[in-house]
């Protein structure tokens, strides 16, 4: 056609020409602008840019340095003024019409999904049936497995609690893998995202969703994209829901129940969100709430190892110089909560029991149930493998090659099923012995002692009390706590607690014993102390028996001043053995006086000495007795052997 250099331009093809990135478009103007082209060359002239923006900057280009455009029905010159015009009405219709194609297009597929009939992909679970609706998977181990995944999330109420439990036990679930137009099942172990999509698709509750994630355009780079939201919405806002559109597996109840707890289980997401179960020995985080500015309380553990917790509101976020709304500690609130929850349970305690005794053997079926599905789906596959090797020419061993190697490796899987499934069969299935189903009846109609007993684990308390608690609005009021608890079924109790003394702790040591060390401080040294408190039986706070140093720590920390020797004396009061020495008589005749009622003294407790005034050891009746009592002492042989003191 006598052009020297012809170029053609192709890096735009199945790209859109409404404003997004086209590189093959980016290319060609920058030639245009460096004068490189004569002419542009197109089948028609308005296909070169689908919208305004783009379309009149060519025209602008091309207008200032020249540059053709041609395409089948002419030829035209951007810097005419006609030519322009009517370049600039191709363009403006063009975008009309790609407009209309968008909008017919689009509300076309909207008009389907009303219907329900808009189905792009379906879920791992279920197959689409030949009329265009979606019914469940008839491969029974594929719904079996998607069964047990909701069955595991209501038992441990979290994703990765349910993660943990099928990599553990070593269980997989099905994945969709898409290929030659058909959607096949593949088994494998799960991650987060499988079961996360699994528990938040509505499609599981017999629901047709469309428009769960809205779209927003940006701009980037001068052009416009498309972004569709990370973030779902709320279901209220989705553009189609219908419900009992095909066989659910849950009931839509369960599945609301199901998000609302994913929701609360998102720590730091949520801005009265309860939060996941953490480990810890608070009973209570994530449930309280503050009265004054509506925040969740948080939890901290402090003293040595974490053993002391306290519930915080840290107040508003921005406001770091303001101190915290209210602070309390949390033993005392959580046995104060956890018996308010006892109180509504114990009807009830039987009726768990019972339940626990049908769930003994519940999670060793579970496992024992996807390995027998496995192994029937692996005997198919055996046979199907034994099939394709028979139907084949023995002699063309290229094939045949290939598919008796197939056929060992399905054997051989087959192999490893089965030996599992023997193993389930050697092994006993948990059952409850007469004496533990006694027990467990019994710790149903006791249900304190089912609380207390060393096998309820924190965690256990915690899911408990979380069935029963929605929240709990705190505040305190002088030196109590104020509580509002909301229940799940709507009602609300109010309860006051006493709120702990500053600096008064479950450690503390008991008033009794702090009263005894005052006391004693006053009659013997530290060691003495020790071994009066450890014959009464006191102990410390956290229940060590008492040493000196212990003893001595426990004076300084409460302004205990220490014994002095001769401080006694000064009072004038003597012990039982000080005076026998006075009174010139045994401690066992001292000890007879006293009993008797001849001899004032007084005991601060059972282990404690015997406190007696030197007045009343220099009383001429005591005196007297004493002389009688030595003069009917028989005197010894020897007057040199010594006398036993006892």
């Amino acid at each position: 056609m006598g052009w020297s250099d012809v170029q053609i331009v192709d890096d735009d093809l199945g790209r859109s020409g409404a404003g997004t990135v086209r590189p093959g478009f980016e290319k060609l103007l920058a030639a245009i602008c460096e004068g490189r082209v004569g002419a542009v060359v197109s089948l028609e002239a308005s296909r070169l840019a689908r919208n305004g923006r783009d379309w009149h900057t060519l025209l602008e280009f091309c207008g200032l340095v020249g540059t053709l455009i041609v395409d089948e029905d002419g030829i035209y010159d951007p810097r005419s003024i006609n030519d322009r015009l009517l370049l600039g009405m191709k363009g403006t219709m063009s975008e009309m019409e790609l407009s209309v194609f968008r909008q017919r297009s689009l509300e076309a597929l909207k008009q389907k999904a009303r219907r329900g009939e808009l189905l792009l992909t379906v879920a791992v679970g279920y197959v689409k049936a030949e009329d265009g609706r979606i019914e469940k998977d008839p491969d029974r181990r594929v719904q079996d497995s998607i069964v047990l995944v909701f069955r595991k999330f209501a038992e441990l109420q979290s994703i990765r609690q349910v993660l943990l439990w099928f990599r553990e036990e070593q269980v997989v679930v099905p994945a969709v893998v898409q290929g030659h137009g058909k959607q096949t099942a593949e088994w494998k172990a799960p991650v987060y995202y499988t079961l996360h999509h699994v528990l938040t698709n509505p499609v599981y509750a017999g629901a047709y969703v469309f428009g769960r994630r809205g779209t927003r355009v940006v701009i980037e780079g001068g052009r416009k994209r498309v972004v569709r939201d990370s973030i779902r919405r709320n279901w209220k806002d989705w553009e189609v829901l219908i419900r009992d559109h095909h066989e659910a597996y849950i009931s839509w109840e369960e599945f609301e129940r199901n998000q609302c707890l994913i929701a609360d289980n998102a720590n730091g997401k949520s801005y009265l969100g309860r939060g996941a179960i953490r480990r810890g020995e608070a009973l209570l985080p994530g449930l309280f709430r503050c009265a004054r500015c509506g925040r969740r309380l948080h939890v901290a553990y402090t003293g040595k190892g974490g053993n002391t917790q306290r519930y915080v509101c840290r107040g508003p976020f921005g406001a770091k110089a303001v101190d915290n709304c209210i602070g309390f500690g949390g033993m005392r609130v959580d046995r104060a909560v956890a018996q308010e929850v006892l109180d509504r349970l114990q009807p009830l305690g039987v009726e768990a029991a019972l339940a626990v005794l049908e769930a003994q053997g519940q999670e060793h079926g579970d496992k024992r149930r996807q390995v027998e599905n496995a192994c029937r789906q692996a005997r198919y596959e055996v046979d199907r493998a034994r099939r394709q090797y028979d139907a084949v020419d023995p002699d063309n061993r290229l094939v045949a090659g290939e598919l008796e190697r197939r056929w060992n490796e399905k054997l051989s899987r087959l192999r490893e099923l089965e030996d599992e499934l023997d193993r389930f069969a050697a092994e006993q299935m948990p059952m409850v012995s007469t004496e533990d189903r006694a027990r467990l009846m019994a710790l149903g109609k006791d249900l304190t002692r089912a609380w207390d007993s060393p096998g309820a684990t924190v965690e256990t308390r915690k899911k408990i009390i979380r069935l029963l608690v929605k929240e709990i609005v705190v505040d305190i009021v002088d030196d109590t706590l104020s509580l509002v608890i909301h229940w799940q079924g709507g009602d609300h109790t109010r309860l006051i607690v006493k709120k702990n003394k500053v600096g008064l702790t479950r450690w503390a040591v008991a008033a009794d014993t702090l009263d005894l060390v005052h006391v004693l401080a006053r009659q013997m040294p530290d060691q003495s102390i020790a071994a009066v408190l450890n014959r009464a039986g006191k102990s410390t706070g956290r229940g060590n028996s008492w040493t000196r140093t212990r003893v001595c720590g426990l004076r300084k920390t409460h302004g205990i001043a220490p014994y002095r020797d001769g401080e006694r004396l000064e009072r004038g009061e003597a012990t039982l053995d000080e005076a026998a020495t006075i009174l010139k008589i045994s401690p066992s005749t001292i000890r007879r006086m006293i009993n008797h009622g001849r001899l004032a003294a007084h005991q601060l407790c059972k282990g404690a000495p015997w406190i007696i005034r030197i007045s009343d050891i220099e009383n001429g009746t005591v005196q007297r007795e004493a002389d009688a009592r030595r003069s009917r002492r028989p005197s010894p042989h020897d007057s040199h052997q010594n006398v036993l003191d006892l």
